[in-house]
């Protein structure tokens, strides 16, 4: 596989736009060689979906579109993160609050920690913010060429292999 592999995409800031950025997160990573239907596959489905929900509800229409970042280190690393442009920082509810919502970033972290990886929010140049997660990758026994000409498919949208 590729040394370094990345994929992006912009989405509205919509709730429609979630379950885009759920399906477009699988499928890259399915061609990049990780079935759809694998435990991790599922962790980083669900990853996917509340980063996204939070960047739909939390910008209080400030940002209107958010983008996904998919960035594949060396079959090592796996980097996902979900950038706005609203400048707060996200934080946490008191527990009261947490009751019907606000527990995002807490299913976030458990998952990360729960795969051996790590959460990071930053603040972006352009004023906003990134919220990623860096997982460990482990190679599936397909490799992801093989499975991608199995599909016939290419390298998907907004997808590119950097050397």
């Amino acid at each position: 596989m590729a040394d370094h592999w990345e994929a992006s995409v912009t989405l509205p800031s919509d709730p429609a736009s979630v379950s885009a950025a759920r399906a477009y997160a699988v499928g890259i990573l399915a061609e990049w060689g990780l079935p759809s239907d694998s435990d991790i596959a599922d962790t980083v489905r669900l990853i996917v979906s509340e980063l996204a929900t939070n960047a739909v509800q939390h910008t209080f229409g400030q940002s209107p579109t958010f983008t996904v970042d998919i960035v594949l280190d060396r079959d090592e690393r796996l980097r996902i993160g979900v950038t706005d442009s609203h400048p707060r920082l996200p934080r946490r509810l008191p527990a009261a609050v947490q009751q019907d919502n606000g527990r995002g970033l807490v299913i976030i972290r458990w998952l990360t920690a729960e795969r051996g990886g790590r959460m990071t929010v930053r603040p972006v140049r352009e004023g906003g913010k990134t919220v990623s997660v860096e997982l460990p990758w482990t190679l599936p026994d397909r490799p992801a060429d093989t499975a991608r000409a199995e599909a016939g498919r290419p390298a998907g949208r907004g997808a590119r292999r950097v050397r």
